[in-house]
This record gives structure tokens, sequence and C-alpha cells, in this order.
């Protein structure tokens, strides 16, 4: 269910921070605010927290001692990848009808997608602006150039405006210079608004309108190298995850559990968290302010991740490790993991969206949870990559065609209200031919254990 993308404050990256459910940093997760200080899974884990983290790795349980940094398995992403980002966005503006002139993008996860660049937004304006033609142009301000040239991955034109100025007349007039004074910009969704209007006011003769069909096209489809960052990104989070259902016992706190699941993938130099969930409170999908406790026989829901180089993972096990599963909880896991097969199934190249929500739902309707959102209360998944929220959707009704390199979370849930709820969830990536491949090592294995 999930989280952010990367930006740069201190030069923390947020996908890697972990868990804000946004795009846009500034903006809280709604996990923050159901779950208030307890168990949150968007917790902006600061460089002091991070240490905290660190040391409290090292009095970890015994069945973290095998986890271990992914070190030279990562792969980072390189300038010539940035620089192809941004050709493919160039090929689709030129190809779409009615063209796109340019491309306007304020920080952000769409910043750092074409530019390679980290950048904590604020109210001073710094944008990637990308033509149809030519160079890509950098609005920066004008103390920052420094850094920002540290930070740029490939040639750029480079217009600097100082504090007395306008930065989107700075922009506007780069664009003139580049003989672009009509026409359709693109501006990106995560842009402030202040900054879109400014710039409109800068620009009258150009169009403004959203980036979607651009930046969707060119984020929504994912590289083989993309997909390696994301497929690390979930082993980590199954390691981490299964070190932490073997420490489970009587009277743990969905607050200490979330602990153990940071130190965790701070052993393993990276960061990330969850939401905790015991019993009842599992039947609110994004939990709850009041504090839990594990007892015997307490159904238990962990849903989180990590990043690796900006790409997130999202998982969600929920298990009985203490104690024994009742009938109930029992047949609803089965259900829950027969309607993740219908929608791997059901996630094929060339149709559309809406209908991997509609075979997972209607495996959980038919089997007497329904009708509608009932039971199942939120869609089925939601597209992922530097944000662990991005387009495409899997909800009713979306009609995006399905594409190779697409990726998306697999959650149906079940949640009784009063009694628990359960969610399995994995990652799938669409393949050209047959069913979705699994992002994560496995579907859920048991109640029991739930990673095996």
């Amino acid at each position: 269910m999930q989280f952010p993308q990367v930006c740069s404050w201190l030069d923390i990256p947020l996908r890697s921070i972990y868990m804000t459910g946004m795009k846009n940093p500034l903006r809280h997760s709604r996990r923050d605010f159901l779950q208030g200080g307890a168990g949150a899974s968007a917790l902006l884990v600061m460089p002091k927290a991070a240490d905290a983290a660190q040391s409290e790795a090292s009095s970890l349980p015994p069945a973290f001692a095998g986890l271990q940094p992914l070190g030279s398995r990562i792969r980072p992403i390189m300038a010539e990848e940035f620089r192809g980002r941004v050709e493919k966005a160039q090929k689709l503006m030129n190809e779409a009808q009615p063209k796109f002139d340019a491309l306007f993008l304020a920080p952000g996860s769409g910043l750092y997608y074409f530019s390679g660049i980290r950048w904590w937004p604020s109210e001073r304006l710094l944008a990637l602006i990308i033509p149809r033609t030519g160079e890509p142009i950098i609005v920066v301000p004008g103390f920052e150039e420094g850094r920002m040239h540290e930070r740029l991955k490939f040639p750029a034109e480079v217009r600097v405006w100082q504090e007395d100025e306008s930065p989107t007349k700075i922009a506007a007039a780069a664009l003139a210079d580049r003989g672009i004074r009509s026409g359709r910009v693109g501006i990106d969704e995560t842009t402030y608004f202040t900054f879109y209007d400014h710039f409109r006011a800068a620009a009258p003769g150009l169009q403004c309108v959203p980036a979607e069909p651009i930046t969707i096209a060119c984020r929504g489809v994912k590289s083989a190298h993309e997909l390696e960052l994301m497929r690390l990104a979930c082993e980590a989070t199954f390691d981490v995850f299964r070190a932490t259902f073997a420490s489970l016992k009587v009277g743990i706190s969905q607050d200490e559990i979330n602990g153990l699941i940071e130190a965790g993938f701070a052993k393993m130099g990276l960061r990330g968290g969850a939401l905790v969930l015991i019993g009842a409170s599992a039947a609110l999908p994004h939990g709850t302010v009041k504090p839990a406790t594990l007892r015997e026989n307490d159904v238990v829901l962990i849903d989180g991740g990590t990043s690796v180089e900006g790409y997130a993972s999202d998982v969600t096990r929920t298990g009985v490790v203490i104690g024994k599963p009742s009938e109930k909880v029992a047949r609803v896991y089965e259900i829950v993991r027969k309607a993740q097969d219908a929608a791997l199934d059901a996630a094929r190249a060339g149709r559309l969206s809406g209908t991997v929500d509609d075979a997972a739902r209607s495996v959980i309707t038919a089997n007497g949870f329904g009708p509608d959102y009932k039971f199942l209360t939120h869609r089925l998944g939601h597209g992922m990559g530097l944000d662990g929220h991005e387009h495409p959707y899997l909800v009713r009704g979306s009609k995006t065609v399905l594409a190779p390199g697409m990726t998306f979370s697999n959650e149906p849930g079940i949640y009784i209200p009063g009694e628990f709820g359960l969610r399995c969830e994995d990652d799938m990536v669409i393949t050209a031919d047959g069913p979705a491949q699994l992002l994560t090592q496995r579907f859920q294995v048991s109640l029991e254990k739930p990673l095996g």
C-alpha cells in the first residue's frame, strides 16, 4: 500500500528515508495523520534517527544476524540513462497530437527522474525545462549554482536568477530565446501552484497543460535496470520482514516491532520502515492511533519496505505467528491469496488497468465479502517506482492500457471491523506475454510463516 521519491535536503534521499506516501515531500502521508506518532510507516528518518537505528541494529534479536548490506549488487543509475530519459521525452513530445513544445519540472521525483538532481522543494524555484529539441534548461537560484552543477549529470543550459529577480520570467525568457513563445508546455503534476501561476503570467503566449501524457509514458514503463533495483528493494524487504516475524513475542508493541524493522534496514545500509497493526487495529487498512501489544493468536499485519537508488518496494505480510489462527482468519487468508492469484493472471499487456481490480474483487465478493468496497475497502493496487504511489493505478473503471514494464502493487485485503484485517501485498511487472511476473520473491507462504 505505501509511499516517496527523492529530493535533496541535506542530501537526504527521501525515497530512501522511506515511506511518506507522497509525491510532494512537504506533504505528510496519510499514514502519518492516521497513525500519529504510534508505529507510523511514514517517519522522515533524519540523520540522528538513522544513527539511532544503526546503534539499535547492534542489539537486534538473533534472527537479524544474517542481514548484510547489498554493497556491489547495487548498480547506480548513470548519466547516460538520465540523458536517454530526456531524449525519450523529447521524442514523445514530437509525436504527441498536438505536440508539446516543452516540459516544466520543479523539484520532486520527476525532476530526479529526468536529471538525476535531488533537490528539496522550497519557495526558491529550481526548474528543469526540457524543450522539444535541444539541450535542457536549468533555472537555478544564483547562490545554489555551484551545488546544482555538482549534481548535474549531462550538459544543460543554466539560467541563474538572483534574489530580487523572478525565476519564472527567466524561465519564460529562456524558452523565448529558443524560439518558443507560443505552443504547449507540460507542467509536471508535483509543481507548486505558485510556480505554475507565475510562469503562466510570465509567458502569456504559452498554453500550460498537464505533463502527464509525456511523464507517465516515460515513467510508467520501467527499464530492465529499474526493475533490477526494485527487485533488490523487495529482496531486502523480505529479509528484514522474515527476521522480524521470527522475533515476535507476546507483549511486544506495534512501535517496538517497527523499531526492529527500521533497525534491520539500517543493518543493511538502507532506510526503511513499516506500518505495523495488531489484532482489531488491522481492520483499518492504514491503522489507528490506539496502541496495541501482541497477544497469543493475534493477527499481525506489517506493510512497508525500503528503496534502492530511489526505487521502492511495497510489501505486506499478515501472520499469526504466536498461537494459532482461528478458522475465520484462515478462511479469509485463503480468499485473499486467491484474489492475488486472480489479479496476477488478469494483469496482462493490452488489457485495461481496471480489469485487474475487477478480477481480485470478484473473488472476494464471490466468497461472501461484498459487495463492492464493503470489505475490500480500497483499490487493488498502485503504480510504483521513484514514488511509492505513482501512475497508473489498478482501480475500478480505470482505462490505462497495460504495457510491458509497468509495475504495480497487488494488494487485496479483507477488513472486518472490530475483529481483524488481513492484507497480502506483492509487487509485480507486466510482461510482453502471459500474466504479470512478481518482483517480490514469492507470494505469502502461510499465516504461520508469512515469508517461509
